[in-house]
This record gives structure tokens, sequence and C-alpha cells, in this order.
């Protein structure tokens, strides 16, 4: 079969495949329900919880959807009507969480943070003491794709096994390279998805958590009922099936992407995308442009990077030009500040940010963006 054309995707998601990912879809035509199938999704489950803990304690509940529907199903299954829970907002994701606690008319706690530096773990606990009401969850982002900031959920989880508070992680662009390890993190429930890290298709999301916290769900109260995790999980649990149709090609495609990332190694995988990171830092600092979160807090999978200040430049424009020669970027999420953001995500290498960086150059030089001393100082700063 004829190779399918290669575009490199430098967005946060969804990033590039494999030519065996995308071929992997083309596959006879089967009911999800075949035990055949259920067999496929449970093989799955499996391969994931093992990412991040032992499938003796722990299990990988799948959803039809993007990563916003599994952090969804996890905040609004997991509270019960008295329970209250903290939310960290660092970035556009951490909002989200908490527009979606909002929307269901949770008891949340909003802990603003910058999204540029490391959360205030003294500001946060006393935060947590200052409230004046007991705080049954927290929820925070791993990996904020906003600016590329790494949060440490380890320190988070130990401030929270402190005073017996139940983790809850979207770990959307981090899952599958980032070293996670959910019982040493003292993580409960962790939301995912196929397509980022993990080089899947777009289509499926999950959470993975303990199973004595699932299964104390049951005793509460539905709010939603697509995105109920108790209730798909235990039907799966029952029948190895999702509740309703599944995305059944976008599954076949996710095994085959299990399947090279046990190949590669979660740790070889990261290290690849640092590869690509730092070749991108180099890069842009030599063309005179900054990025926004110091290294040390970095996750080196997505980086927020300041826009050049030259009267000619436009977003739209630079999209534009990239997206003819083949790459996607995406602008940024910040109210404050004028960003763009590249990911080294994904069936990428350092070769393919090269290309890119020289594609960069030129249009840098076309709308006669010219570097300067001091911005070059800056970046020597930063790093």
């Amino acid at each position: 079969m004829q190779a399918v054309k290669r575009n490199i995707l430098l967005n946060p998601g969804p990033a590039t495949t494999s030519d065996s990912v995308k071929l992997s879809q083309v596959v006879p035509d089967i009911g999800p329900r075949e035990p055949e199938f259920g067999d496929l999704m449970a093989y799955i489950s499996v391969e994931l919880t093992r990412l991040v803990g032992d499938p003796d304690h722990y299990t990988t509940v799948l959803f039809g959807g993007s990563g916003t529907a599994a952090v969804e199903s996890m905040i609004s299954s997991v509270l019960a009507e008295q329970d209250v829970v903290v939310v960290i907002n660092n970035g556009a994701y951490g909002k989200r969480i908490c527009e979606i606690a909002e929307a269901y008319g949770l008891h949340y706690l909003e802990f603003k943070s910058p999204s540029d530096d490391a959360i205030d773990l003294a500001a946060l606990e006393g935060f947590i003491q200052a409230s004046g009401r007991a705080i049954s969850h927290l929820a925070v982002v791993h990996h904020e794709t906003t600016t590329g900031l790494l949060n440490d959920i380890k320190a988070i989880g130990e401030l929270c096994s402190r005073y017996r508070i139940d983790m809850i992680v979207d770990a959307m662009s981090s899952f599958a390279a980032v070293p996670i390890q959910m019982k040493e993190m003292n993580v409960r429930y962790l939301a995912a998805s196929s397509n980022k890290n993990l080089q899947g298709m777009a289509g499926v999301s999950f959470v993975v958590a303990e199973k004595n916290k699932l299964e104390s769900l049951k005793y509460k109260m539905p709010r939603n009922y697509y995105l109920n995790l108790y209730a798909q999980y235990k039907y799966f649990s029952e029948h190895r099936q999702m509740r309703f149709t599944p995305p059944v090609q976008t599954l076949y495609a996710l095994k085959q992407a299990i399947e090279e990332l046990k190949q590669e190694g979660v740790q070889e995988r990261y290290e690849r995308y640092v590869n690509s990171w730092t070749t991108l830092i180099h890069g842009i600092t030599r063309l005179g442009l900054t990025y926004l979160v110091p290294d040390q807090y970095h996750g080196k999978i997505v980086t927020s990077i300041l826009e050049p200040v030259c009267a000619a430049f436009r977003f739209q424009e630079m999209h534009d030009y990239f997206y003819s020669e083949g790459i996607t970027i995406y602008p940024g999420k910040l109210d404050r500040l004028n960003t763009f953001r590249i990911a080294t995500m994904g069936d990428i290498a350092y070769q393919d940010i090269e290309t890119f960086l020289e594609r960069l150059e030129h249009y840098l030089q076309s709308i006669g963006f010219v570097k300067r001393e001091e911005e070059t100082g800056d970046v020597g700063d930063k790093r």
C-alpha cells in the first residue's frame, strides 16, 4: 500500500503518527460487541495501566471522546455531594477543570498559580489550611499544555497524603513520555488520551484509577450518563465492552501505537522528545526568539514562544505559510502575552525540528525581523 503523505504536526496534539498506526485502521468491519473486539479493548486497558501502575490494583476505563471527556468524567463522577475539590489553575487546562466543576455545580476552590513558574507548595498548603472546609480532593494538570510547564505531582501528592486528600491528575500531555507511577506519587485518578505521546489517533480517552476507589463510586449519586465513570468501569468489568459504541478503528490504531511504544520504550521516547526540544531551543535562541518557562520547570514537550516583536508579524500568516509547507503550528493560549506553541511530541525527530527552524528563519527574514542582542541576552540568562 502506498505510504501516506507525511505532515509534521508541531501543534500540541493530535501528534504526527507512523504509517503503521494509520494503516492499522484498515481492518475488516467488525461489530464492537464481538468477543474478539472485547479482547482487544481488554488488552489496551491492561497495557495502558501498566505504564503507570500495577494492573492488579489499578485499571484503565476507556471512553470514546477527546481528552476532555475523560477529565470531565473524573471531575463529575468522583466527588460526592458534600465533597470539596481544590483545583490548581496555572494554565488554560487547569482553568478548564474549574469550568467543568462550575458546570456541574460542584464545591471547588481555585488555587491560582503562575503559568510559567513552579507551584508554591507552602502557599498551596496554607491555602488548604485556611480554606475553613474539609478538602476531599485536589485536581491538577501534570503538564500544562498552555505553556509547557511541568507541575511536580510527586510533591503535590505528598502534600495530599498528609491531609488525606485524593489527587486527581490531568496527564493528557505527559502520559507515555514523562515517567508516572501512581502509587509512588499518590495519584488516585488520572486522565489521558490516545493522540499525544501515545502517538495514536484522536478519539479515545481514558481514566486510570485504583480499583478500590472505582468500587467506592457505586455509592455516589450519578451526575451524568455517558461519562459516568463507575457505570463505564462496571459494565466493562462484567461484559468486556463499553456501554456505547466505541471508535472501533481508532482502537485498532491505539493497539498498534501501544506496540510501537513498547518497542521504543517510554524513557527512550521521552529522550527523543527532549532531543527535539533541545534542537528547538538552540534554534529559536539563534534566531532571537525567547520562550516562556524556565528550563528547570519545563516539560520539554510543548514550548510557548514569545511572538517576534515586528510590525509585519501576523500569526495567522505565519501559520498559513508553515501549513503550505506541510508543518502545523498553533497559537498561544495566554491572555497576558502574545505567544505561539511548538510541540516536540509525536512520530518526529530532531531533523523535523531542523526543517521547521529553516522555514522559520526564512519566514522571519521575509517580514524583516531583526535579531536584537538584548533578546539573545535574555535567553542566555534563562538557559
